[in-house]
């Protein structure tokens, strides 16, 4: 074992106890999930962060890589009460830091009490605190990453042949595994192209839907994107998951905002404003949709905080969410939400034309 530090933004510095060496640096948030270390360790949307476990035992029933949610795993370091020995040699594996036998719920309360926060780690024989300091002053805010969607954005356009006829364009800014398997489950061909695709490679797929992914960061910082939803908005059937619904609000003239310390667990009760039902759901965003603009509607609410978890446009037949339907781990309560994407395609008649665009 070795020595292992935390300089906190707040002027702290926690001592712990070293799993995997190394020195890093990232926004220190938090999850609830009881299970699902797995997928949360390869989710993207935890890149350039830190993962703190709010349960106490991680890794409890192995590692398996058919839950893996992407090729790697993507926050810059994990934090638990403790890791058990398999998730450690997964995580040295990875060249990921990792920490464990400290106060996570004191981490917790203070990240709810005082918001995300930055933090420098250092981790090894030779670790000082005045390392892990040195760490933190080198971190920059989420809002600075303004290239985080090279970061985790496939690098060459990936085709998932599905057994029906309904095509859709999943615009990949960190996208889960289990987004494109859903939609592949429901008999879609899932074209996945990258986060800064053209409308020409969007055309050229003779795509029934576009569908923006979850993924890492600030939605401003996706612009490429931005573009696309704007170009293709009206014209082809829109769906959009996580950091995907605030694309898609702000392309449309809505705005967003950072939230204190996000949505970042299994159990977010989401209510329905129509049908009054409340689902449980799972989420793991820190922005969030301040305003969705004169397109769109707010058609789901968070029980908890009232912020925006749901969004629609009849007119520009758009369908987004805050949460993840596809869950892995958690509820399956929302998993109809694929359906009611891929029935976009069954409205006939409403005067809407694909744009063409000249190619060269």
């Amino acid at each position: 074992m070795s020595d292992a530090y935390l300089a906190l933004e707040d002027g702290r510095v926690v001592e712990a106890r070293g799993r995997v060496p190394g020195r890093t640096r990232g926004e220190l948030v938090f999850t609830t999930a009881y299970t699902g270390y797995e997928e949360s360790l390869t989710d993207p949307s935890y890149e350039e962060q830190v993962l703190t476990f709010s349960y106490p035992l991680i890794g409890n029933y192995g590692v398996r890589a058919e839950r893996f949610e992407s090729d790697r795993v993507h926050p810059r370091a994990a934090v638990a009460r403790e890791f058990t020995e398999e998730v450690v040699e997964w995580l040295a594996e990875e060249d990921v830091p990792a920490v464990d036998h400290l106060d996570t719920r004191d981490l917790v309360t203070s990240i709810r009490e005082e918001g995300a926060m930055k933090v420098g780690i250092a981790v090894g024989d030779d670790a000082t605190p005045e390392a892990a300091k040195e760490e933190l002053a080198k971190c920059k805010g989420m809002s600075d990453h303004t290239e985080i969607g090279a970061q985790v954005t496939t690098p060459e356009p990936v085709t998932y042949e599905g057994d029906g006829d309904t095509t859709v364009t999943l615009v990949d800014c960190g996208a889960k595994q289990s987004i494109v398997d859903s939609l592949v489950q429901r008999g879609a061909t899932v074209h996945v192209l990258p986060y800064d695709a053209s409308p020409e490679d969007v055309d050229a797929l003779d795509t029934d839907i576009l569908f923006i992914s979850n993924g890492p960061g600030d939605p401003e910082n996706y612009e490429p994107t931005h573009e696309l939803v704007d170009y293709f908005a009206g014209d082809v059937p829109m769906a959009g998951i996580c950091l995907g619904q605030q694309i898609i609000a702000s392309a449309l003239g809505g705005t967003t905002e950072k939230m204190a310390f996000g949505h970042r667990g299994v159990n977010q009760p989401v209510r329905d404003i129509e049908t009054g039902r409340v689902v449980m759901t799972t989420q793991n965003h820190g922005y969030t949709v301040a305003d969705p603009g004169e397109h769109l509607d707010v058609t789901q609410i968070n029980v908890n905080d009232d912020t925006a978890e749901g969004l629609a446009s009849e007119e520009l037949d758009v369908i987004t969410r805050q949460y993840h339907p596809e869950a892995h781990p958690g509820p399956n309560d929302t998993l109809d939400f694929f359906d009611d994407v891929l029935a976009m395609t069954e409205s006939e008649g409403n005067g809407r034309k694909r744009r063409v665009v000249a190619s060269d």
